[in-house]
């Protein structure tokens, strides 16, 4: 995985996140290129990758922060700086009042929110002119392959369909946003741009911003980011539209790792190997999704000649890493790296069972400086409680 394979996994605590800065660095150059190219603005989705201890490095390149709620507003605003743009399923008004005054772009997701807190949109775009108020809108147009994260789903309760359109309601709306996508690249994007072009053309003509939401895999090798430039300059000098992306993925694609250790060995009916990170509390996505995360050195099983099932310390029977084969037995205290960690992964972390979360540290693969810049322990998981 990029420069990891020079990284001694020994260097840090366990279980812990490591992220190259380097690699993270590559990842905005590369967005930044695009900016540039297109006109489009690209914001990082604070709800894949939160690290603000990165905010420094992700300012110098990106146009902002997207957030999905009041917290990740609040972050974006103090740390990252740049645009704050915030949608959120439905919008509390204790929370839609400071998410007013912390951010540039404001997404409802219906109209019945947006009738609801007319007067205090109202007075909110009177004192701040600058304030932007949009809507998102569902294409009903499917190109995920798993429905937990397809938007676009029947009965999904993401986004507008053009059916539930109040044009008499747009006044206040100077925006739509739709997000569609889940890591994929440019076709399922222009497919869906098209869907969306059909269904809700009519109302591009009084908007000023379109945001394309997120899930493109624009740093993936392989992306087509030449045709996603041309697709971003053609959609903007058609509509005379400013364009917005907002991928999460894609800023930390392949940028960090989860070292882990091994516990304790045992056997039921196959070899089993008991980790200090948990599928549960820290990679909930090998459930949800599901997937399996690669690991440094194993293969399927199978592949070689000793294959385990790796699982966590919880007392969820289901948590299960998955069953991976590796060239030599494993031995306690062994350290196993987990790839491509950077995203949806920290932002994830629960303390269920009062599992400890991984400690977070920072390497530079230019000059292979590390720095483990936080440490949890009793204090994070009792302060959740009361």
């Amino acid at each position: 995985m990029r420069h990891f394979h020079r990284f001694d996994a020994r260097r840090v605590p366990s279980p812990c996140f490591v992220v190259d800065e380097v690699a993270l660095e590559e990842n905005l150059q590369l967005l930044a290129h695009v900016q540039r190219e297109s006109g489009a603005k690209i914001l990082l989705a604070l709800k894949a990758f939160s690290m603000f201890s990165m905010a420094p490095l992700v300012r110098r390149y990106l146009a902002g922060t997207c957030a999905s709620g009041l917290h990740e507003a609040r972050l974006g605003r103090e740390e990252f700086g740049g645009e704050v743009h915030t949608f959120c399923a439905a919008f509390t008004e204790p929370d839609l009042r400071e998410v007013l005054a912390l951010s540039d772009h404001v997404v409802f997701n219906s109209f019945g929110q947006l009738g609801r807190f007319r007067p205090l949109l109202e007075a909110a775009l009177a004192a701040r002119p600058g304030l932007r108020i949009g809507m998102r809108v569902n294409p009903e147009h499917s190109e995920g392959a798993v429905p937990l994260y397809d938007p676009c789903a029947p009965c999904s309760r993401l986004g507008v369909p053009l059916s539930q359109m109040r044009a008499e309601q747009l006044e206040l709306l100077s925006g739509l946003h739709f997000h569609t996508l889940c890591e994929q690249d440019l076709p399922p994007l222009a497919r869906t741009v098209q869907a969306f072009e059909q269904k809700f053309g009519e109302f591009i003509p009084r908007m000023k911003w379109i945001n394309f939401g997120g899930g493109h895999h624009i740093t993936r090798p392989g992306y087509q980011v030449d045709e996603l430039i041309r697709l971003l300059v053609d959609f903007r000098e058609r509509h005379g539209v400013q364009v917005y992306l907002e991928p999460g993925e894609a800023i930390a694609y392949q940028c960090g790792v989860m070292v882990s250790e091994v516990l304790d060995l045992t056997w039921n009916r196959m070899p089993q190997a008991i980790l200090d990170t948990s599928a549960t509390c820290h990679m909930p996505d090998v459930i949800e999704m599901p997937y399996r995360p690669m690991i440094t050195g194993a293969g399927e099983p199978g592949e070689h000649p000793h294959t385990y099932r790796l699982g966590g310390q919880t007392c969820l029977a289901g948590d299960v890493i998955g069953d991976y084969a590796f060239p030599e037995p494993l031995s306690l205290g062994q350290r196993l790296v987990f790839e491509d960690m950077a995203y949806y992964t920290m932002v994830k972390t629960t303390t269920f069972n009062g599992i400890n979360l991984p400690s977070i540290a920072i390497w530079n693969s230019h000059s292979d400086e590390v720095r483990v810049v936080r440490r949890f322990g009793y204090e994070d998981f009792r302060s959740r409680l009361s």
